[in-house]
């Protein structure tokens, strides 16, 4: 008996440390070229001009982007947001309760805040510092007007931040990481997303330090009280979640209604779990995929029916696996009508070759950050009708790195980091890692 255990538990050690050796390459892929970057000189200073004049897409141009049915707004530069760095991250937004929009932008050395005024013109209105040290990987949600902000930063913590103090700025303003923080939570240190589940004012920090007891899994905060923010549980019953999507499920898997779900994007698989009770969270499935390489991150297709979700992986372009063999983003669909048995039933593929990040849907459009190649807007109206996605088509696009645009793109981390598409103007911001925020207009 003993040896059984001996030998499950050699197992269980050598599968976390092959799936830690995974991040650490990834992550380490990245630094390297982004100290490449920085030695090319593309986050020096006075690199790129902000833009307050909105520029039309046309002709297939917006000024120097390639575009089609995305006008370009306004663009500020990370230096014109008051990074030191100048280098950006993940972005989300806000908007106050007499319809007024805001984004929280993240950058290495901290978070800047913005307005998204008339026309879409970009307003900078201060900064949140980083509160320990720099780090590349920063990424913040929204619940109740409070912004929470993890990074990757050793000792970070959760900054809890009221952008109701956006309301009445009238010259840029830095904030200071003690008096003007609503709390400081310190239950983990570093993270590297974070996950909100508004309807339960749930914070689900995902990748802090496999070394805490929950192993990088759903690190559970809960902020009823943003000023008291507390961790009910946590569920590593999977290890390592990469990103997830969490909600109250009314899907067709009538054991499941009523339940609070989150959708794992873990490494290698998509793992669904039960996380009704915070003290005993229940794995539901954990499922591969062909050509799986880095499982990164999704959304549901609706929030409605809950029968389709799309799933995005970093690394299967970059290490042409499976059908992204060929470079151009591969998306994947997944029949999620029994919870215990996802199916991957088919894949889109972007015209342009790019390494997929990060995507959003709304009323039937998959909003995808693409690094290299930017915004690409996917109709994915079809998928109820052939969740195969070959009815699947790009409605739109804004490519925010014209650099590769000569050979059709390529593979690698640079361009856009992440976008937020849920303003109620149609406004969408997208960050950029080199260059800067977009606030840009779909027009399809």
């Amino acid at each position: 008996m003993k040896s059984i255990f001996f030998i499950l538990a050699g197992l269980l050690g050598a599968a976390t440390a092959g799936e830690e050796r995974k991040m650490d390459r990834l992550m380490s892929m990245k630094t390297q070229q982004w100290d490449k970057m920085r030695a090319e000189g593309q986050f020096d200073r006075d690199t790129y001009k902000s833009l307050q004049r909105a520029t039309p897409c046309v002709n297939g141009k917006a000024g120097e982007y390639a575009c089609d049915n995305v006008d370009l707004l306004s663009f500020l530069s990370h230096q014109d947001m008051g990074s030191t760095t100048r280098e950006g991250n993940d972005v989300w937004g806000w908007t106050s309760p007499d319809g007024r929009e805001f984004g929280a932008v993240g950058q290495t050395d901290g978070t800047a805040f913005v307005e998204i005024g008339a026309g879409g013109a970009l307003k900078y209105l201060g900064r949140l510092p980083t509160q320990t040290e720099s780090s590349p990987w920063r990424d913040m949600k929204v619940i109740n007007g409070y912004v929470y902000i993890g990074s990757e930063a050793p000792g970070h913590g959760l900054q809890i931040f009221d952008m109701r103090k956006l309301l009445n700025i009238r010259s840029p303003k830095k904030f200071d990481i003690r008096r003007d923080l609503t709390a400081l939570f310190t239950g983990f240190g570093s993270s590297h997303n974070i996950v909100a589940h508004e309807e339960t004012n749930m914070i689900y920090a995902v990748g802090t330090s496999r070394n805490l007891a929950c192993a990088g899994g759903l690190f559970m905060v809960d902020v009823s009280n943003p000023a008291k923010p507390f961790s009910p549980g946590c569920a590593s019953e999977d290890g390592y979640v990469h990103d997830a999507q969490c909600v109250f499920y009314e899907g067709p898997d009538t054991k499941y209604l009523g339940k609070e779900i989150c959708f794992n994007y873990n490494e290698d698989t998509l793992t669904i779990m039960d996380v009704t009770d915070k003290k005993k969270p229940i794995l539901i499935s954990r499922t591969p995929y062909a050509g799986a390489a880095y499982t990164h991150q999704g959304w549901l297709t609706s929030l409605t029916d809950m029968n389709f979700l799309l799933l995005d992986d970093e690394l299967d372009e970059e290490e042409g696996t499976g059908v992204a063999a060929n470079g151009r983003t591969t998306t994947y669909v997944f029949n999620i009508t029994s919870l215990g048995e996802p199916t991957n039933t088919g894949y889109y593929q972007s015209p342009a070759k790019s390494i997929d990040h990060n995507q959003y849907v709304l009323n039937g459009l998959s909003y995808q950050s693409n690094y290299n190649s930017g915004l690409r807007i996917v109709d994915i109206s079809s998928v109820e009708s052939d969740p195969s996605a070959r009815g699947f088509k790009q409605a739109g696009f804004f490519d925010c790195h014209p650099e590769d645009d000569s050979v059709g793109g390529i593979v690698e981390f640079s361009g856009s980091w992440s976008v937020y598409p849920y303003f109620p103007s149609g406004y969408i911001l997208l960050n950029s890692i080199e260059r800067g925020l977009y606030s840009l207009k779909y027009t399809g």
